[in-house]
């Protein structure tokens, strides 16, 4: 097996802040989708619990993620 694949859901996206007001990126946390599809219940099955939480200094990065989208990650092995 060479990669492995999970859906996950972005749950919520919120601006990290530096001490003097600026921005310091954003946080974004992201858990296992449950339902929804026949896609995502088998998903559910394979990855039932779990989370990913990013911090995230490019802002046109953070811009990517959506409250509510659904993204797949991908596990790869580095040899």
């Amino acid at each position: 097996m060479s990669t492995v694949r999970a859906k996950f859901i972005c749950n919520s996206v919120e601006p990290q802040e530096a001490s003097e007001g600026e921005s310091k990126g954003s946080s974004v946390t992201m858990s296992p989708v449950t339902s929804g599809s026949v896609e995502n219940e088998s998903f559910y099955k394979a990855t039932p619990g779990g989370s990913v939480q990013l911090s995230i200094i490019n802002e046109g990065a953070a811009e990517y993620f959506k409250v509510g989208q659904e993204y797949y990650i991908d596990f790869t092995l580095v040899e």
